[in-house]
């Protein structure tokens, strides 16, 4: 029976795109920060996302289809080849950071010069640990607050 979907994904991203996304990272940040954000990264849910909206939150240009790494991922796809999930760092709007495709830039621009609203399956990482909401009530279980047991006494 044919798929809809003409890209085939696996589970989760190869063992090998965690360090290909931490050379990556360590152009942008101390490595302290990639150590947190590969760790986030692995632990982080698979989510699908367009490769239209990835290259535009990411401020990046479509490499074109003849780029020789993306001319492979292409191959991939036209032959049924399963291609890694994306490694994304999530950017902030109220900064104007844009995201970071830590790894897969070439699989994204395969993906949308096949089709670009083909769901991408990726794993999102936060920058930094979210900040809790206003709204999270803290006698919620749920709630994003910290545990006020855990927090440092100030000293009076």
């Amino acid at each position: 029976m044919a798929t809809t979907d003409p890209v085939h994904w696996l589970d989760e991203p190869e063992e090998h795109d965690y360090p290909a996304a931490a050379d990556y990272l360590e152009l942008l940040a101390d490595p302290h920060t990639v150590t947190n954000l590969v760790r986030r990264l692995r632990a982080a849910p698979i989510v699908h996302k367009k490769a239209k909206d990835i290259l535009r939150a990411a401020q990046l240009s479509l490499l074109p289809p003849d780029n020789p790494h993306v001319r492979a991922d292409l191959a991939k796809i036209l032959t049924g080849k399963a291609l890694s999930p994306i490694l994304l760092v999530q950017g902030d709007l109220t900064t104007g950071t844009p995201i970071q495709i830590a790894d897969g830039y070439h699989r994204v621009c395969a993906c949308y010069h096949a089709d670009e609203n083909i769901p991408i399956p990726t794993k999102l990482a936060a920058l930094r640990d979210p900040a809790p909401s206003p709204d999270d009530d803290p006698a919620d279980p749920e709630s994003a607050q910290p545990d006020p047991g855990k927090q440092k006494k100030r000293k009076k």
